[in-house]
């Protein structure tokens, strides 16, 4: 479950439970509230060999944590914070140290990169980039080339945009799109049921599929990227560029994609050639929006710069090598997280009409388009996972693991660590199963004397392959409420995607290519 916030209005008619979800949620909340404390205090007074004062104590404040951030029973960014400020009142850490990591580099990084997103949709340029690659003509009225082009849509947008707010904007076009295809049906004499139409379940997985899929593209795609790389950073003094990132990022995306595609035309055909009125459709929706508007050209601007500054590293280590002198110098004056507030900054700067003082992004829609609760949650993790390393807690479980499992070779500790990020990502917030699983991956890494990169990359891209349950993602939980997908199907798409999905892809991908990249 990605923790992204959306406007209300846009969530409200598909945000709908039935009376049994609504009380096997309340259920969940209620016991996790009574259960996160108990089971925190029975790990505070069990006596656990070969772990320090301190991380006994920051074992049970975890216990009691990760209880909370997978049932629920408060916000999540809420319990983010909670663990911090226990980790201070029970001697683990001193104030400094606990919330130090809330002032990351990487949290301003998200942050400009939220501003940027923000930009785009106010001014509805995410919407005249989905209907341009829609309306092209290779995609026409074929079904099969519509569910392509919106899961291309779709993953495209996500690199950049939250994955929620992505799949958000994409919902209304792709049940317009259906509804195009009923009233064909319909001036036919037939009464198509979209409840019921495998294409309608196919079109809908994918709108939700897609932008999860999209979201590893790039560092600033999903939570779990750059948790990963903060981690990397603050636990192994790793830094990994935003350019590195990308290389495996769109390897993965684009096998991802493929296994998507391939997985959902089969599963749920159109039984159709051609939806008449499709093209139409897209087309006028397109030439609805108008002209290129003067805040569609500053965002453009404005992403283009910051997309341009964040791969000229690496174009610049091609040209020169790794630690070049004008590699460091670059580094210097344009660190990542720099280029994306600048960049965020230079929205409010930029006008739209000068004789009224109108700027391209208003603070007022800035606040609702910057997600604090996933900054806070990611200050959160980076604080607890700092903890863990520092008291010996992530060595003493990543031992533990390792003893469990067998495993203690490259490939073995991907497996497992892959595994682990994927099951806790179907259960709970993937950006709270990165805070639990990172720190331990990247310890056992360490104490084999191998590299935490590889380990790193598999955990953040198995979190992204959470496709099994409505609870899963936000994404997945907006196309269910449609009504279209039933939980089985949802549950049998989901299985197949994620088992060939981490055994086909993610644990080669990460062996190969990222091991390739690193050295």
């Amino acid at each position: 479950m990605e923790t992204t916030s959306v406007p209300k209005e846009q969530l409200a008619p598909m945000a709908k439970m039935t009376e049994a979800e609504e009380k096997f949620d309340r259920r969940r909340k209620t016991i996790g509230w009574f259960l996160g404390p108990v089971l925190g205090l029975l790990v505070f007074f069990i006596p656990i060999e070969g772990l320090k004062p301190a991380g006994h104590t920051l074992m049970a404040i975890m216990t009691f944590v990760a209880t909370w951030w997978i049932c629920e029973p408060v916000p999540i960014p809420v319990t983010s914070l909670i663990g911090p400020v226990l980790a201070v009142l029970c001697g683990v850490t001193s104030a400094g140290a606990a919330f130090a990591p809330f002032a990351n580099p990487l949290i301003y990084l998200f942050m400009g990169s939220f501003m940027l997103a923000t930009g785009m949709m106010s001014h509805g340029l995410d919407k005249r980039f989905a209907y341009a690659i829609l309306s092209m003509n290779w995609v026409g009225s074929s079904p099969t080339r519509i569910l392509l082009a919106v899961g291309l849509v779709t993953a495209l947008l996500s690199g950049w945009v939250s994955n929620t707010a992505t799949t958000a904007m994409m919902y209304p076009i792709s049940l317009g799109l259906l509804m195009a295809i009923k009233d064909m049906y319909k001036a036919n004499g037939e009464d198509l049921d979209l409840s019921t139409y495998k294409y309608a379940t196919g079109l809908m997985l994918m709108t939700a599929y897609a932008a999860s899929v999209g979201g590893v593209l790039t560092p600033v795609g999903t939570p779990p990227n750059i948790i990963m790389m903060g981690f990397l950073d603050k636990l192994a003094g790793i830094k990994i560029t935003f350019f590195q990132w990308m290389i495996w990022g769109s390897i993965a995306m684009v096998v991802y994609f493929v296994l998507m595609f391939v997985v959902l035309r089969q599963m749920f055909p159109a039984g159709i050639s051609e939806i008449p009125g499709a093209k139409e459709l897209i087309t006028s929706k397109r030439k609805g929006l108008g002209p290129l508007k003067t805040g569609e050209r500053n965002a453009i601007i404005a992403f283009a710069l910051a997309v341009i500054l964040w791969v000229l590293p690496g174009i610049l280590t091609i040209f020169y090598g790794p630690g070049a002198p004008i590699i460091k110098a670059y580094g210097k004056l344009f660190p990542e997280a720099v280029v994306a507030m600048m960049a965020g900054l230079l929205l409010f700067i930029m006008p739209t009409n000068w004789e009224k003082r109108e700027f391209t992004l208003q603070w007022k829609d800035a606040v609702k388009g910057i997600d604090w609760g996933t900054l806070i949650l990611f200050g959160g993790g980076l604080s607890l996972g700092a903890m863990m390393y520092t008291t010996g807690l992530s060595k003493w479980i990543g031992d533990a693991i390792v003893k469990a499992t067998g495993a203690n070779s490259q490939v073995a500790i991907i497996a497992v660590f892959s595994v682990m990020s994927l099951l806790m990502s179907e259960l709970t917030s993937h950006t709270a199963a990165t805070n639990m699983v990172g720190p331990l991956g990247i310890t056992v890494a360490m104490s084999a004397g191998l590299s935490p990169i590889p380990v790193a990359v598999a955990i953040a891209l198995a979190s992204s392959l959470g496709f099994m349950l409505p609870v899963s993602t936000p994404p997945n939980a907006i196309v269910y409420a449609s009504g279209m997908i039933p939980i089985t199907k949802m549950i049998r798409s989901g299985v197949l995607i994620d088992a060939i999905g981490l055994a086909v892809i993610t644990i080669p991908l990460v062996i190969y290519v990222v091991q390739a990249v690193v050295k």
